[in-house]
């Protein structure tokens, strides 16, 4: 039974009000790009712009969902939409943290995994929900292992585009990892089939085409990205399966969840939806 409408209307209201904070962390986390934009254009640095200017436009993908798709986004999963953008571009690869933190990337992925199951589970939850669409209702457990393969396909097509980067604009998007032991049927004496292992390596020697060799000094041997690769899929399959269990019992008690509810997105009911058109116009 729906609402009567002075109380959908009080509702909306009160949803503006609380869009105030979300307006807040928008304006400052903004300007706070636009201030490392201009710094950036000073020091010459037109990598790091590019980066600025691609920040900003995706601070505008929720509010494009929801003004021209009519699907709200709960303010707390837009909040941390934009602290993860700006977490990401800016602090992550601007000001280094990736490197500075060394489980700064591991956050993120993690972090990753959970809100790309959120929105995978939102897409089936809307389709699910719509008797245009389907005429069949989706088990709880079926929505969760879709959300669940939607957030691990998300995390592979990025590790893809973090290898393509690496492999033909030579970057490290795949932060190498020094490793002190490696195993490999390359270093089988007798050119056979066997894993031979070498310890305690200590340092990596280059011997460049003119002959000089070269002492790295990096203490061990630099595996370069498969770890780092492995590392982030199951961080990602972490943040999954614990939205998935979520999404799960969200269906099972459907209404009941005040937790989930805060992660995925819904269709807007129509007074909604005018309101946010009126607000696009204006």
């Amino acid at each position: 039974m729906r609402a009567p409408r002075g109380a959908r209307r009080a509702q909306w209201s009160s949803l503006s009000r609380e869009k105030k904070a979300l307006a807040a962390v928008y304006t400052i986390l903004r300007y706070s790009v636009i201030l490392v934009l201009i710094a950036q254009v000073f020091n010459r640095n037109f990598e790091s712009v590019f980066l600025c200017i691609l920040t900003l436009i995706l601070f505008l993908i929720p509010n494009f969902v929801e003004q021209r798709l009519h699907i709200d986004v709960p303010d707390t999963l837009e909040v941390i939409i934009l602290l993860f953008i700006y977490a990401a571009e800016i602090l992550g690869e601007i000001r280094a943290f990736y490197i500075t933190f060394p489980y700064w990337d591991t956050m993120l992925h993690t972090l990753n995994g959970f809100l790309c199951a959120a929105i995978g589970f939102s897409l089936v939850d809307i389709l699910n929900r719509n008797t245009k669409v389907t005429t069949f209702s989706l088990s709880p457990a079926y929505m969760a292992v879709v959300a669940f393969c939607f957030s691990m396909t998300v995390g592979v097509l990025w590790e893809f585009f973090e290898a393509a980067m690496d492999h033909f604009f030579l970057l490290d998007m795949q932060k190498d990892t020094i490793v002190n032991v490696i195993s490999s049927v390359n270093l089988d004496p007798t050119g056979g089939n066997t894993p031979t292992a070498i310890r305690d390596i200590a340092d990596v020697i280059i011997v460049h085409s003119d002959g000089t060799r070269q002492a790295l000094g990096l203490g061990g041997y630099l595996d370069i990205g498969i770890l780092d690769t492995m590392k982030d899929l199951f961080v990602n399959f972490i943040g999954a399966t614990v939205f998935s269990i979520i999404g799960y019992f969200y269906v099972k008690k459907r209404g009941e969840g005040r937790f989930a509810r805060r992660f995925i997105p819904r269709v807007m009911e129509p007074e909604e939806a005018s309101a946010a058109d009126r607000t696009e116009k204006n």
